[in-house]
């Protein structure tokens, strides 16, 4: 599978240089260390909240709250956005 990643498509995270998955990747190899060999549960889902939450709330931040526009820029219908703002209690 041909990789859709670029230099210029990363998303650089503000005062760095490295791409976020770089920060994720990084965040992710802490988690399994300080597991000290035990096996995590539901990692998929921990990792998907974790990010899902502040992703909703930066783009409803940015859009003022307007769902059409934060659901144009996520990519995602509205019903879907709506679902996910009652998921992270981020509606207003």
């Amino acid at each position: 599978m041909a990789s859709k990643n670029s230099n210029n498509n990363d998303l650089k995270v503000p005062g760095s240089r490295k791409p976020l998955r770089k920060h994720t990747e990084e965040a992710l190899n802490q988690y399994f260390d300080s597991l000290n060999g035990d096996r995590p549960g539901d990692l998929y889902t921990l990792v998907l909240g974790e990010v899902e939450q502040p992703l909703f709330k930066a783009v409803m931040d940015y859009t003022q709250g307007n769902q059409s526009q934060a659901a144009g820029i996520l990519g995602i219908n509205r019903g879907t956005l709506r679902k996910k703002l009652r998921i992270y209690s981020l509606l207003t």
